[in-house]
């Protein structure tokens, strides 16, 4: 049964963290299915209403934002040492139909969840004083909506162009279980409403960073912006975000993977013991209590390593570690070291960084450039790396071509193993092209051109045969 359809037919168990009556077993023939929840009984205050928002959030991981994004690109290598086997057939672009990518059923469950709690809304009444946190929750569930069926359309858009297919866009739970497709630009009108309605209703003094400040909307906005090529928004948004949040100090740019900082992070998710640990995606736990013995699932790709001045960028040594012992050993030496903590309990658990101020100057200057405002892109691409660079002397561009390959270089380096590097070729109509070196066990998977198919992650297949409706991506 595929995601959508399951989610018409029958409540998914959110992590609501109230208590739900249960029936104990009965001949009488006039009980209420147990695997459903009944709004009115499990949203009565505004704060059953945050526990259900809470559940929605609990559904998000870095595997949907994250994991898949990372390894079909050219920012990760495979080493030979990598023998759980975990990626590997993604890694080399093996997938076809029957692949179900995480991001589909994590953000239709996230989405159905926020769904859930949105229909109970106006049936609970808030108490006095109540009110602003009412619609605070509401805020955070219309944003939470619209950064969840992006993430769908960024893995799953045909194309990110307007005519090209989209996503369904689920905006109550009880639907008929055969939703089509939108086009790019329907999908993206609707996440574009539900941003703009939250921000009238997150209040601006909210700054609990894992959760959606009103900051964190116009970061969304901003993104979502850049996607759409609305480029005047943005720059709007983009200017609000920075301005709500400006770049860290380059000593402190390091805490901020240790979990020592909160600066520059509009939104993460929070992770604790027992969560999935970020980490895990490219080094056994244990690595820097065991540098030449703990194994490397997935490396840094020199492309990308050689990218960086290594004695000077501040990212280079907070992302990256070259480890001259495992290249001594025949190992691969690049380990990314972006998601390690100081905690030696659990090396490899630190919080997801969503959104952050460095994007939003990369996405002003891009945004910037195709204005063909030469000087404001270059501020925004020399004031970023001016922030990460010592002794960095700034640039001038005298063409709009050559402003949108350095700031898609930059983005490459800023934002490497952060979910954006498949995306951005994307929109650029690049192909993942791979160096030699940093392909010696991708069986050959060396180019991936926009026409070949798995250049976009498929529909699951399971969804096309529930779904009539549902329209598979080209060449699958």
């Amino acid at each position: 049964m595929s995601i959508l359809y399951s989610l018409s037919k029958k409540i998914v168990p959110a992590i609501f963290g109230i208590s739900v009556g249960v029936v104990s077993c009965s001949k009488q023939l006039d009980l209420k299915p147990t695997d459903s929840i009944d709004p009115t009984k499990a949203f009565q205050k505004v704060d059953d209403l945050n526990q259900g928002l809470l559940g929605a959030y609990a559904n998000l991981s870095y595997y949907s934002s994250i994991y898949y994004t990372s390894i079909v690109t050219d920012e990760c290598m495979l080493p030979s040492e990598n023998s759980s086997g975990s990626g590997v057939a993604t890694h080399r672009w093996q997938y076809d139909g029957s692949f179900t990518h995480p991001a589909w059923p994590d953000n239709y469950v996230a989405i159905d969840r926020v769904n859930r709690v949105l229909a109970a809304m106006d049936g609970v009444t808030a108490k006095p004083g109540e009110e602003v946190l009412k619609d605070q929750y509401k805020g955070e569930l219309l944003a939470l909506r619209a950064y969840c069926h992006f993430e769908l359309l960024r893995n799953f858009a045909e194309k990110y162009e307007p005519t090209a297919m989209g996503v369904p866009y689920m905006e109550v739970s009880n639907v008929d279980g055969t939703p089509a497709r939108l086009s790019f630009s329907e999908t993206v009108d609707k996440i574009n409403a539900d941003l703009a309605a939250a921000k009238g209703l997150i209040p601006a003094d909210f700054s609990d960073n894992t959760r959606i400040t009103l900051a964190a909307v116009s970061a969304m906005q901003a993104r979502v912006a850049l996607y759409e090529k609305n480029w005047d928004n943005a720059i709007t948004y983009a200017t609000e975000a920075i301005n709500a949040l400006p770049l860290a100090a380059r000593s402190v740019f390091p805490k901020i993977w240790k979990d020592e900082s909160e600066d520059e992070v509009f939104w993460k998710l929070k992770r604790v013991t027992g969560d999935e640990a970020i980490g895990d995606l490219y080094t056994h736990t244990g690595y820097l209590d065991d540098p030449g013995g703990s194994k490397i699932n997935y490396a840094a790709s020199y492309k990308l390593t050689n990218l960086f001045d290594q004695a000077n960028d501040i990212r280079f040594s907070s992302y990256i570690v070259i480890d001259a012992g495992r290249l001594a050993a025949g190992k691969t030496p690049n380990v990314v070291v972006k998601y390690m903590s100081d905690d030696p309990s659990d090396r490899n658990l630190v919080d997801i960084k969503l959104y952050r101020t460095g994007e939003m100057y990369l996405i002003l200057a891009e945004a910037n450039a195709q204005k063909n405002l030469l000087p404001a892109a270059a501020d925004a691409l020399n004031t970023l790396r001016a922030a990460r660079i010592t002794g960095y002397l700034p640039v001038s561009f005298t063409a709009k071509e050559s402003v949108i390959d350095a700031v898609m270089t930059e983005r490459f380096k800023e934002l490497a193993f952060e979910g954006h590097r498949h995306f951005d070729l994307r929109r650029q109509n690049l192909p993942i092209s791979r160096n030699p070196e940093d392909a010696i066990n991708a069986l050959g998977a060396v180019l991936l051109n926009p026409t070949d198919a798995q250049y976009v992650f498929p529909i699951p297949n399971t969804e096309l045969r529930a779904n009539k409706n549902m329209k598979q991506n080209d060449s699958y």
